[in-house]
């Protein structure tokens, strides 16, 4: 992890964030999301918008390679946050997701959240392997959420005590 920092996010980041994510969009595989995002976008779903509970940006050197959000999910029980994660694939900033996820659980804490709830794509096998890492269980399955093209895909929902 040398070299990384983790902070909210800040005005001016969103043009990498979008970067960020928007190639992770491109590759496929590994995101529900299949259409990229403007800047603005990002901003509003997941950096400051209305139902953004906290954004933390991690930074190698000075920039910013990955964030994740906890936002306010109204189809989830009151005191649970929606967590996603994202970090630069090419090349990988190792370190990363583990620092980005000690910053959101303090806050997660911090504002007396007690569930938090990731939605993982079933064929997402690095993201699956993430979250059980950070310690989430499963509890839940969508089944057979089409993509774009139809194909369906099972969502695995997992959840954590912060």
């Amino acid at each position: 992890m040398t070299g990384l920092t983790v902070r909210p996010f800040q005005p001016g980041d969103e043009t990498a964030l979008t970067g960020v994510l928007n190639a992770i969009i491109a590759a496929g595989g590994t995101t529900a999301y299949e259409t990229p995002f403007t800047s603005e976008g990002l901003r509003a779903s997941h950096l400051d918008g209305d139902r953004v509970l906290c954004c933390h940006v991690v930074l190698e050197g000075g920039d910013p390679v990955g964030f994740q959000v906890l936002n306010a999910n109204p189809r989830l029980p009151a005191g649970w946050g929606d967590i996603a994660t994202f970090t630069r694939r090419d090349p990988p900033v190792r370190g990363a997701g583990t620092a980005l996820f000690a910053a959101t659980r303090a806050r997660a804490r911090a504002m007396a959240l007690h569930t938090l709830n990731a939605t993982i794509r079933a064929d997402n096998v690095p993201g699956l392997a993430y979250y059980a890492k950070m310690g989430f269980v499963d509890y839940a399955v969508i089944s057979g959420v089409p993509l774009s093209d139809g194909t369906p895909v099972d969502r695995i929902q997992r959840k954590i005590t912060p």
